[in-house]
């Protein structure tokens, strides 16, 4: 692990996403909860939520970090389910692996519950959209700089 002793702690923030796409019946079985397995939404939600809280168990090299908030949201879109995952710290190394983490098995409990349904789905992507505090400063995003890196 990197040595984070001599740093300040400063409120720091991270939000990502993941993209699972899925058929439209499948998607309208989530958003209305009829599924075999239960609320997909919410289990995925605890799911995100636990898996943040235990991201430095997961990957070998993160600190454990006294997470002060993680929210898991969904939008749903033509082809699919964007998941969103806002974490904050107060604590001297970031969250954006905790935001990652989190989105990351929120997806794939989502999947879990799905493929009673349908195996037609694809987690498209997970990405950090943005991240705020530290020495390295605030990111955001920007689609066209991400492609040509």
């Amino acid at each position: 692990m990197k040595d984070v002793s001599a740093k300040s702690p400063t409120l720091r923030t991270a939000i990502a996403e993941a993209f699972l796409t899925m058929p439209d019946a499948i998607q309208t079985m989530l958003r209305e909860r009829q599924l075999e397995k239960g609320d997909a939404l919410e289990i995925a939600r605890v799911a995100g939520a636990l898996a943040a809280k235990k991201t430095w168990d997961l990957i070998p090299f993160c600190h454990p970090l006294p997470l002060t908030h993680v929210a898991i949201s969904y939008a749903f879109e033509a082809e699919g389910v964007r998941v969103q995952a806002l974490v904050k710290t107060h604590a001297v190394t970031g969250v954006e692996m905790e935001a990652l983490t989190a989105v990351s098995i929120s997806a794939l409990t989502l999947y879990d519950m799905l493929k009673p349904h349908t195996h037609a789905m694809e987690i498209a992507y997970t990405r950090l959209l943005s991240k705020t505090g530290g020495k390295s400063g605030d990111y955001r995003y920007q689609p066209e700089t991400a492609a040509n890196a």
